[in-house]
């Protein structure tokens, strides 16, 4: 309110100026919450926004989807910053390449795009433990979202680091972001408001609070999510404006009114539906709220893909595990592949129906093609590809392994005897078990199974368990015990197995791979070769395959699953070359049935209207 009357006083100053002849003064330049809105330039404002996530989008299309963006109406564009890709080792940093936040928020710039930035260090995001380092829990008494002093300090170096990058990008140092949001949705996680000052002290420190800092939260959680002193904005669904924006009001009565996400789609999880949400009643909703003078920032309104590993799993209550799928499309405006959908043109009119601005012509959309690709030419038993093995009493988590993604092969003597129970406590989160090499049943957390009768042994055989990360919870306090591969004891008929080999299969580079012509038949890695005339999108169709991880030459495409419901791989143009592109796959239960085509469009399965509640 103090704003507020300082705006009003400068106003009454420049039009008693003007009545006694004087020239009036220039709006001030900046960007403020003044009363239930913003200012810019001393000017009333509106920001009408939509997330874009730059590690889900090739670097070369970061321009073709922000300018989509503001063909349709939008003069904002809102990011996460992912700690987790910056620092993959701890105080090792890297901000190059599709890594480069400054660079993608100075493209935003260039189109003529405000920003505002989600530093975090939580955004969930359906992102890899929602965005933190796995490292953060290979100290076990860490506490995530604490005040827990070895969380903090790890997240003050963080910030700081960060904000060497943006703080130049900030409005008043002639950059383009206008606001920061504190923290993320961390009323749907505690309460502690000393963790949320503390945090904000971090910013300040940092140089990200010299412009709007807020937070953001979910209807119910608006109390415990905020500081009284910060603008506090609401999150929701399609469908669930009206009681949002009471909530919010009710809360705030002279508060900032903004929607800080509205989900105008919703994202997929292996072994259940694609979600498809309804176009036509997000339009209706996005003209009710920009009436009501709201400002909004639309999630998403590009989702992309999650490349690599980087997909993160839901879970609500704890045990209850949903990994996400590798393509990240959220029935957004903007499909996966940059294309405008219907909904696109829908929002775009309701845009301009309120601000009276001409609703810009819908962008065409890029033609997919297809390309041949060969039979599997030469393939690699993983058995034959292992590093040296890291020895211990007990397994050890891919953390303590210092190792983020990929796989690991626990291997251990089983004595000669009769069948048993083979129980893996705490096994995340997918794994083969295999005695002397044979498939002896396989254990998946999303359906609570921990438990593998093993065959009778004439003599000494070797158990191997091979883990997937098939990717860490990036919601709820699941988030604090997210360790990886065998994290809790594994014992045969109640007795506990010891003297452990480990053997680390991050994956991070297949070329090294030893290719021979022999078949294989098991977990393989598979060579195919796609032929490239002209470089343009395309799906890869992996309905050939079973399950595992798929790299386009150096470029990790991410994960494919036979249970869907998503079953192809966006492949974009820029990672194409002319002539021959070499395609590796590593199948956890290949045969000599593997095989890959492309498509023009994405194959999906199952449809639901439905939104899981939040």
């Amino acid at each position: 309110m103090i704003l507020a009357k300082r705006l009003l006083s400068g106003a009454a100053l420049a039009m008693a100026a003007t009545a006694a002849g004087a020239q009036p003064a220039a709006p001030a330049p900046g960007f403020a919450v003044a009363g239930t809105g913003f200012v810019k330039d001393g000017e009333p404002y509106q920001v009408i926004s939509g997330e874009i996530h730059y590690v889900r989008i090739p670097r070369a299309y970061w321009r073709d989807r922000l300018r989509k963006a503001k063909a349709m109406g939008l003069n904002t564009i809102t990011t996460y910053a992912f700690w987790n890709v910056h620092e993959p080792r701890p105080g090792v940093y890297d901000f190059s390449g599709q890594n480069d936040i400054a660079a993608f928020i100075r493209d935003a710039q260039a189109e003529g795009l405000d920003v505002i930035l989600r530093p975090g260090p939580y955004v969930c995001a359906e992102w890899e433990l929602g965005g933190y380092p796995s490292w953060l829990l290979k100290d076990r008494k860490l506490v995530l979202r604490s005040t827990d002093p070895a969380y903090t300090a790890a997240v003050e170096r963080w910030i700081v680091r960060l904000g060497q990058e943006v703080k130049p990008l900030l409005l008043a140092n002639g950059g383009p972001i206008v606001a920061v949001q504190l923290e993320n949705e961390y009323g749907a996680f505690g309460d502690d408001k000393a963790y949320l000052r503390g945090l904000e002290a971090t910013y300040r420190r940092a140089g990200l609070a010299d412009g709007v800092l807020f937070t953001s939260n979910q209807a119910s959680d608006l109390a415990k999510g905020s500081l009284p002193q910060l603008p506090s904005v609401v999150n929701f669904g399609s469908g669930g404006a009206a009681n949002a924006v009471a909530k919010l009001e009710a809360y705030r009565p002279g508060g900032l009114r903004m929607v800080g996400e509205y989900w105008a789609g919703w994202f997929d999880k292996w072994g259940e539906d694609h979600h498809e949400t309804d176009g036509h009643k997000e339009a209706e909703e996005m003209r009710f709220m920009l009436q009501r003078g709201y400002s909004i920032s639309l999630y998403m309104v590009h989702g992309g893909t999650t490349f690599g590993w980087m997909n993160g799993a839901d879970s609500h209550t704890g045990t209850d595990y949903h990994p996400d799928t590798t393509s990240y499309d959220y029935d957004a405006q903007i499909d996966e592949a940059g294309n405008p959908r219907y909904k696109y043109a829908l929002i775009a009119k309701a845009i301009a129906e309120v601000t009276g601005k001409p609703a810009a012509p819908t962008p065409a959309p890029t033609v997919a093609v297809t390309f041949p690709v060969s039979p599997i030419r030469r393939s690699a038993s993983l058995w034959d590809n292992l590093p040296d093995p890291v020895r211990a009493r007990l397994p050890l988590t891919f953390e303590e392994l210092d190792q983020n993604y990929g796989y690991v092969l626990y291997r251990v003597a089983l004595p000669a005897g009769g069948g048993g129970t083979l129980t893996l406590k705490g096994m995340h989160s997918y794994a083969q078990v295999y005695v002397d090499r044979k498939l002896a049943g396989t254990l998946d957390r999303r359906l609570g199974q921990e438990t593998v009768t093993l065959p009778a042994r004439a003599g000494v055989a070797t158990l191997d368990v091979l883990v997937e990360n098939t990717g860490r919870v990036n919601y709820s306090h699941a988030i604090r015990t997210e360790q990886t591969g065998l994290t809790g004891a594994v014992t045969l008929d109640g007795k506990t197995l010891e003297d452990w080999r480990m053997y680390r299969l991050p994956m991070d580079d297949p070329s090294s791979l030893r290719f021979t012509a022999a078949p294989c038949v098991g977990p393989c890695f598979y060579e195919a070769e796609m032929t490239v005339d002209q470089p343009g999108d395309t799906y890869l169709d992996v309905r050939g395959l079973h399950k595992g991880q798929l790299w386009l030459g150096s470029h990790n495409l991410g994960r494919f699953w036979s249970i869907g419901p998503v079953h192809t791989l966006y492949t974009p143009a820029p990672w194409l070359q002319r002539g021959v592109n070499r395609i590796i796959a590593f199948d956890v239960t290949g045969d000599p049935s593997d095989r890959l085509t492309t498509v023009d469009a994405p194959v999906f399965g199952k449809v639901t209207t439905t939104r899981e509640a939040q």
